[in-house]
């Protein structure tokens, strides 16, 4: 349940970030560069491995993309 969950959230994250070269669809493909490779090759792997390799790449980005923002907000006030 929590996969889905997280799942989600990277949707709106990579629907939100659609436009223009950003960081939650850079790391989402790095997720699917490194998660493709880990499901052919680990004995035993299914191909959720991909999608939670996607997921959790885009969740990073999503992070990157957001954290500075915050951060900045928090600094002008």
């Amino acid at each position: 349940m929590l996969w889905w969950i997280l799942a989600v959230i990277a949707a709106v994250g990579l629907i939100a970030f659609a436009k223009g070269a950003n960081a939650v669809w850079g790391t989402a493909t790095l997720g699917l560069i490194v998660g493709i490779p880990l499901a052919i090759c680990w004995p035993g792997a299914t191909w959720w491995i991909v999608g939670r390799a996607a997921v959790v790449g885009a969740l990073i980005g999503l992070a990157f993309e957001i954290l500075p923002r915050i951060i900045l907000r928090g600094r002008v006030s």
